[in-house]
């Protein structure tokens, strides 16, 4: 849309209507006019599936594995059919923005959103983040690129006041967002946080670089109640206050802008930008059809299936995998991750989503009629009551499996009541009146003995079962955090016995507090099995298999947004089951189901360790792809994991008198450890695959000029005995340089597929921002010339092949 039509619309607009434009109309909708044809726009929390206007179990999403997984698949074709799978998604569900891609960075491995975010590495950030641009935009869907600037941690994360140099924002933190402006991304959404004392919904970050020095055109949306100042917000950069139809701007913002104190100027931009999008998005009349083609059922899973596998990464392998099937009579599968995997992360990006393959279904289908499968779940990992569902407790009016939801006036009313499928309810429909919510559900306990029941929410809640109170009290809150008030509130626990076969009366009720949400969750789980019967369970199955597939990983109140981790640990009796079945059975492979690094103490006692992050709807399948060798683990890590907390070189999260310092600098990730001197459990990039590779021949040039990118050409034979991709990493060092630079840094890749015995040649394009370094001194880009070392390899502690570059002159 040019400016001319533009500036047409908005002189059609009075002050009033142009400021009503500028906050949501409701949580997930921007507001329309229409006097000029513009209808709203709907908003939806993206990174792993598009959940739509609505947190309801009913309206289902298709799942995507997490964007730490997407991180390691190293695939940017891939990533870009992904995120076209993620506007179809939108399209479906009326979306026209997608809160998606993430691109904070994994600056420490305590990061509570860590599964979130692609990357250690700015580049590798920026290619894989610009790829999902690209695919959602090609739909006419728009991206939005997140969380502009800083959020790399969630402690404290409304009010943290991040403390970094400029060289290192700009080379670091901010270089994924420039890569996502490259790619022409729609959107950037400034985050809760500050950086250098200014909270960014009011930064001068959103200015300069974001839209004067890069050019971007799109809005810049507030994450979502992050904007808490009139005049300071208004004058900035910001464009868009989410939600609303309260926020600080509105009438106040009209009489900042009457008073003189923000120039209506700045309002008549933030319109121009948000009419252009609406352009883009086809928000605008006539309405456009959506260009978003509808993909089958099947070609939907199996796009998602080959995902897990592509980023799946193979840690270790001594010549356990893959399994062949025809070999194999019994496989024990051991651990509760086997059966409830943990398929996405915690949070507001979280979706309901249907028909997940666990890893013991795809295991079992895939030996269906070849061999029989044993299940031992082992100790229990410890983790709080799941929140009901129809597979335990059913209406106690209707009888249909599920519960009964209804909201209550003051004096125990009934305003309304439906049937509902799950215990977790984040936004029941709140009638004029409402007081309280309620949740009732029939239970049959499967198993006797000391169930544990939850209740999560704010304010009063109480919870009886059969007329028997558990809990009753005043539970107030103590965080002004979003994704805890309206996502994850805490859960308040009792426990009593129940006996095996009777059904009993459950019902959860939490009064509504203003401020606090309406978030209402009710769970239960069965009495914990002891946990030395359960690991001899266990072990003896493993003993009597010809394989063992053992499944770890953490639970949701460990890997969550709103929380940063407390440690690196799996926790609840894993590591322990790990090492009894590893020792029982030589032939024991260790499935890692975690978001970001977890410590692996075990790790050589196994037969092989696969990590698939959290993979997403299709997990079992694209698992048992690779168990059994019908797909290569084709993922490499994104970020460097080390064998213990005490040993990782970047671990602090917490503020100090509210501000965290970044006083690592530009060493973060693989380049804080090469620093250190350390030795990590496994390097970024590191990957395995089911054959092996020579690096035969390098050709890179020996002068290049500043400011032009150079290629770097690497030819690899497959030495193994089946086909098989290979990455192939670059990366830059520059001794004696006048400036502070990493000891090595990541400069590009590509990847390459050969057939055994057969070579391919891997080109890699290095550009100029490998080469340059920001000065503070003159605040701008500088390469410096002379001689740079040249490292092409497998992974950040694994090269092959050393040479040198020489930078002249522009």
């Amino acid at each position: 849309m040019d400016d001319e039509t533009l500036d047409r619309l908005i002189g059609g607009l009075s002050l009033e209507q142009k400021v009503r434009l500028l906050t949501g109309a409701t949580t997930w909708r921007t507001a329309g006019e229409p006097g000029i044809g513009l209808r709203e726009m709907v908003t939806s929390d993206g990174p792993a599936g598009v959940r739509g206007e609505a947190w309801d179990e009913r309206r289902t999403s298709v799942l995507l594995p997490s964007a730490s997984a997407l991180g390691a698949m190293w695939d940017e074709e891939l990533v870009e059919r992904l995120g076209g799978l993620l506007a179809t998604e939108a399209a479906r569900k009326g979306v026209d923005v997608v809160l998606a891609p993430t691109l904070n960075l994994h600056r420490s491995p305590l990061g509570g959103r860590h599964f979130e975010c692609f990357s250690e590495d700015p580049e590798l950030t920026g290619r894989t983040g610009a790829a999902l641009v690209r695919g959602v935009q090609a739909l006419g869907v728009a991206a939005t690129a997140k969380h502009y600037v800083g959020n790399d941690s969630e402690t404290d994360r409304l009010t943290v006041d991040v403390r970094v140099s400029e060289r290192t924002l700009r080379e670091v933190y901010l270089a994924p967002f420039e890569a996502a402006v490259e790619a022409g991304v729609w959107l950037v959404m400034a985050g809760y946080n500050a950086v250098g004392g200014t909270t960014m919904t009011a930064s001068p970050l959103l200015a300069e670089p974001l839209k004067e020095e890069w050019g971007f055109d799109g809005v810049v949306v507030s994450d979502w109640a992050a904007v808490r100042t009139t005049e300071e917000t208004g004058r900035a950069a910001l464009d868009l206050a989410m939600p609303g139809p309260d926020s600080p701007w509105g009438g106040a913002l009209v009489r900042a802008v009457k008073d003189g104190l923000v120039p209506e100027e700045a309002v008549d931009d933030k319109v121009r930008r948000l009419l252009r999008l609406a352009g883009r998005v086809g928000a605008l009349e006539p309405r456009r059809p959506r260009r978003a083609p509808m993909s089958s059922s099947r070609d939907t899973r199996a796009l998602l299936r080959g995902a897990v596998s592509a980023g799946s990464v193979l840690l270790r392998n001594s010549a356990v995998l893959p399994l062949d099937p025809a070999g194999l009579s019994t496989v024990a599968v051991v651990g509760v991750h086997a059966a409830s995997p943990r398929v996405q992360g915690g949070g507001s990006a979280g979706v309901f989503c249907s028909d997940v393959v666990t890893p013991l279904a795809g295991i079992r289908a895939r030996l269906r009629g070849r061999a029989r499968v044993v299940y031992e779940p082992g100790p229990s990992p410890e983790a709080p009551p799941a929140p009901l569902g129809t597979d335990r407790c059913t209406d106690p009016v209707s009888g249909a499996p599920g519960v009964l939801l209804r909201v209550l006036d003051a004096a125990g009313r009934e305003l309304y009541a439906e049937h509902r499928l799950s215990g977790r309810h984040l936004e029941p429909d709140l009638p004029p009146g409402a007081h309280t919510v309620e949740i009732g559900a029939v239970l049959r306990a499967r198993q006797p003995g000391e169930w544990t029941f939850g209740v999560g929410g704010f304010g009063r809640m109480t919870l009886t079962v059969d007329d028997r109170t558990l809990l009753d009290g005043e539970f107030p809150g103590d965080t002004d955090d979003p994704a805890v008030v309206h996502v994850n509130p805490p859960l308040r626990t009792a426990r009593t016995v129940l006996a095996a076969g009777r059904p009993v009366h459950v019902v959860a009720r939490r009064e509504l507090v203003p401020g606090r949400g309406r978030a209402t969750v009710v769970a239960a789980a069965p009495p914990e099995p002891d946990p030395a019967s359960a690991l001899e369970d266990a072990v003896r199955a493993a003993r009597d298999a010809d394989a063992a597939i053992v499944v770890v990983g953490t639970t949701e109140h460990g890997e969550t947004e709103g929380y940063d981790r407390a440690g690196l640990s799996l926790g609840g009796h894993q590591d322990e089951l790990v090492r009894a079945v590893a020792a029982a059975n030589p032939r024991t492979v260790v499935v890692v189901n975690s978001g970001g690094p977890v410590e692996l103490p075990w790790r050589r006692e196994a037969g092989a360790v696969l990590l698939t992050w959290f993979p997403g709807q299709e997990a079992g399948a694209g698992l048992a792809d690779v168990l059994f060798g019908l797909a290569e683990p084709g993922g490499r890590l994104p970020t460097t994991w080390a064998a213990s907390l005490s040993d990782a070189p970047v671990t602090r999260t917490r503020p100090v008198d509210g501000r965290l310092d970044y006083a690592e600098g530009p060493h973060i990730g693989h380049r804080a450890w090469l620093r250190a001197g350390g030795e990590p459990a496994y390097w970024f990039g590191h990957g395995l695959g089911y054959t092996t590779w020579e690096y035969t021949s390098v050709e890179a040039p020996a002068h290049v000029a500043a400011g032009e990118p150079f290629t770097v050409r690497v030819t690899v034979r497959n030495t193994g005995t089946r086909a098989g991709r290979e990455v192939v990493q670059v990366y830059l060092a520059r001794p004696g340089s006048a400036v502070q630079r990493p000891v090595r840094w990541f400069a590009g890749y590509a990847a390459v597929r050969a057939e055994a015995g057969r070579s391919a040649l891997a080109e890699v394009v290095v550009g100029p921002r490998a080469l340059r370094h920001w000065s503070e001194r003159d605040h701008g880009w500088a390469t410096e010339p002379g001689s740079y070392r040249l490292m092409v390899g497998r992974s950040a502690g694994d090269t092959r092949w050393e040479g040198r570059v020489t930078v002249g002159g522009p």
